[in-house]
């Protein structure tokens, strides 16, 4: 008797990619609004009485959230819940709990999610880098990663693949190690519920202080770009570069040691944030070291996807989807790269506090991540609707508007950090600085108005993205079979 294929559900799924969609454009327009506002300030007299709420302070830690937390994260768990059934061979819909607990994820986070957004511009806020939120709300995250934990354990306890594909291991070690980082540098003692004089309904200081706060910080800091925005995107172009391509990894082996390697070196690296600080010296070094020995799991992985597509490099001209990947990957060995260099002492002592950091942080951010995200999106959404993709050109399109967007953008912040650092430092014959702090903004104007276009090139693409997506849904049903034929390795 033949035996019945598995029917997936895709329904969290599906939800976490509308979600993915949404946040995207909201958290990049907000990025391209701060970015117009700092080439002109006057742009914030627009907003009225409410310009107090669309400053850049406000707006900054909104995009940064609605980005990472937001758009990445969500791209992410709607990955989980589609790669996870398929390379586990277990459908959710065979658990009661399973699907539960992956709606519960999602209603909670989404409830969550739009708290956050409301607080942040409130100025309800902790100060600290990527961990913005009161005890209250952290509270509320340990909730959400606890319910994608169950989902997790549930999933890989329920297998049928006894081998776990790589991908697995990324997302697990994902799950294992934010959590541990969120719970550390969150631990906090409230001071007051309600505060008359301040208007603030709640607040509380870090349980640890000075030196060992910003340790501790920049451990969860920098982790979270570890664990949020590199090793969950790893875990998706090993499955989605594979599938849309037809070709195996081309080391399995290579992907191992590149997943142990992260996992040793990455976690020690957050120091390079401190330097010139009063953080032990030792720590500090460590923090540099770390980074530069980060170079070679990093590029093991990138140039693992890369040799992938070695003998079928015609797909990359032929589907914008696959050139989507590949330049993500490219864009990840530049950025893990580029971040290394500027962790070097005797760069970081230019480069500190200086746009070129900026520039480092948006070549990663848009050109590996985004292009991540989006592209992983772009292989479910036909499978998830059970639709055909609207349009392959619009795709192409997109796929162009967007590079020049990141080129422009990363360029420019080279250009401009480095100005920065070296006018700063610059002295005359007596010693004397040379430029005054308004000598600097003046010589940077050109290059935050590039920025600022770059940015909005990037958005562009951004709204042909989430029209793409969701015009699928509506477009020519597609059947299984067809999907299956449509792709190398099927559907």
């Amino acid at each position: 008797m033949e035996e019945r294929p598995l029917e997936y559900d895709y329904t969290v799924a599906k939800w976490f990619l509308l979600a993915t969609v949404g946040l995207g454009v909201t958290g990049m327009l907000l990025g391209v609004l701060i970015a117009v506002e700092l080439a002109y300030p006057q742009v914030n007299s627009w907003f009225g009485p409410l310009a107090e709420y669309f400053n850049f302070s406000r707006l900054r830690p909104i995009h940064t959230n609605s980005i990472i937390y937001g758009f990445v994260l969500s791209g992410i768990w709607a990955s989980w819940y589609y790669i996870s059934q398929r390379v586990l061979k277990v459908s959710m819909r065979e658990s009661k709990i399973l699907m539960i607990a992956g709606k519960l994820h999602f209603w909670v986070y989404l409830i969550g999610a739009l708290i956050i957004v409301f607080s942040l511009m409130f100025g309800v806020t902790t100060s600290k880098e990527y961990a913005e939120f009161e005890m209250p709300l952290d509270l509320a995250v340990a909730v959400i990663w606890g319910l994608w934990g169950v989902s997790v354990a549930g999933m890989i306890g329920l297998r049928r693949e006894k081998s776990l594909y790589i991908s697995m291991w990324y997302f697990v070690a994902t799950f294992i190690v934010v959590a541990m980082l969120h719970i550390f540098n969150n631990l906090e003692i409230p001071t007051y519920f309600f505060s008359q004089g301040t208007g603030k309904w709640y607040h509380s200081v870090s349980m640890y202080a000075g030196t060992n706060d910003a340790m501790v910080q920049w451990w969860f800091g920098h982790n979270a770009v570890a664990f949020v925005l590199t090793t969950p995107i790893i875990g998706m172009i090993y499955y989605f570069l594979p599938k849309e391509s037809g070709q195996a990894v081309y080391s399995y082996k290579l992907s191992l040691l590149a997943f142990w390697g992260l996992m040793f070196v990455y976690i020690w690296a957050g120091g390079h944030h401190l330097l010139y600080s009063t953080v032990p010296d030792w720590m500090q070094t460590m923090g540099s070291i770390f980074s530069v020995v980060l170079i070679l799991p990093s590029w093991g992985s990138a140039i693992n996807m890369l040799l992938t597509m070695k003998g079928e490099w015609r797909q990359v001209t032929n589907s914008p989807l696959i050139r989507f990947m590949i330049l993500a990957s490219t864009f990840y060995m530049f950025s893990t790269l580029e971040g290394p260099i500027q962790s070097i002492k005797s760069v970081n002592a230019i480069a500190h506090f200086t746009d070129w950091i900026i520039g480092h942080v948006h070549d990663g951010a848009l050109g590996w991540v985004g292009f991540m995200v989006m592209a992983g999106m772009y292989h479910m959404a036909p499978r998830i609707f059970k639709r055909e993709i609207y349009s392959k050109k619009l795709m192409n399109a997109q796929f162009w508007i967007q590079t020049i967007g990141v080129v422009l953008y990363f360029s420019s912040m080279w250009i401009a950090g480095i100005t920065q650092g070296m006018m700063w430092r610059a002295h005359d014959e007596y010693g004397n600085l040379a430029y005054s702090f308004i000598d600097t903004v003046t010589v940077l104007h050109p290059y935050y108005v590039i920025r600022a276009i770059g940015g909005a090139l990037y958005f562009i693409g951004m709204l042909m993205w989430a029209y793409n997506i969701l015009k699928t849904m509506g477009s020519r049903e597609v059947s299984e079979e067809e999907l299956r034929n449509a792709s190398p390795m099927g559907a």
